[in-house]
């Protein structure tokens, strides 16, 4: 698809790209196996506390102190998938799926701060080519060497269509439209609008009739969007305009 970006991809393109798609195949690899030993809400709501996580590394690598209203933000943001992940009502309880599930969360917020990096800043179409390669390549080794053994039980023909349109618009689709937004906004805000997609999930779960609307939903899905707001609108400006 971008052939004539990738056919001018330098050696320092490719070195990036190659560290980009390591670190998202790891927060793959990290958060699907944490799956294998967890309850989805658990691995929702704990893959979430990458946001926490963001201005952590910010701050402890770059030595960048998050902005005042970035705590706040976080703090509802929080609350708020603490109410769509049900974890409100039924508590966290820790197990290795949760473990490997945080330490997934890690990855996804490196690869969010590698991502705001100076280094980053190249062609997004090779960023993106070099993700989506290493995700593939990567992928199919583990499963060559871990899954292999299951293959005979699979039905490819009803898999393989659901596969391909998860892979192409909700992995790199997606991951190519984040690689293109980063380039306009800092870590921490992109972190916290990346967790709406717990939020999306919800809705159109409830949309497709997967699971009833509940209070939950509403109040999560608000709070979300509340923390959105603090994060975007520039209250000391606002401020400003309203004395004078």
């Amino acid at each position: 698809m971008f052939h004539k970006a990738i056919n001018r991809m330098t050696l320092v393109d490719f070195r990036v790209g190659l560290t980009a798609g390591i670190i998202n195949f790891l927060g793959y690899q990290f958060q699907t196996m944490g799956l294998m030993y967890t309850t989805p809400a658990n691995n929702a709501f704990l893959t979430a506390i990458y946001v926490v996580m963001i201005p952590i590394i910010m701050f402890v690598f770059f030595h960048k102190r998050p902005e005042p209203k970035t705590y706040p933000a976080i703090i509802i943001c929080m609350v708020g998938m603490m109410f769509l992940t049900g974890i409100m009502d039924h508590g966290v309880s820790l197990h290795i799926g949760d473990l490997l599930t945080i330490i997934s969360a890690l990855f996804y917020a490196l690869q969010i701060v590698y991502f705001s990096l100076p280094a980053t800043d190249m062609n997004p179409w090779v960023l993106s080519f070099m993700l989506g390669i290493t995700q593939g390549v990567l992928g199919l080794v583990d499963s060559l060497i871990f899954e292999h053994a299951s293959y005979a039980g699979i039905d490819w023909k009803a898999g393989i269509l659901p596969v391909v349109i998860l892979g192409i618009f909700s992995s790199f689709g997606a991951q190519t439209l984040q690689v293109v937004g980063q380039r306009f906004t800092d870590a921490t805000p992109a972190g916290i609008i990346l967790m709406t997609e717990s939020m999306f999930g919800s809705i159109f779960s409830v949309v497709f009739d997967f699971e009833p609307f509940t209070a939950n939903l509403l109040i999560g899905g608000v709070l979300i969007m509340i923390a959105l707001l603090v994060m975007q609108l520039d209250f000391r400006k606002i401020w400003q305009q309203k004395r004078t």
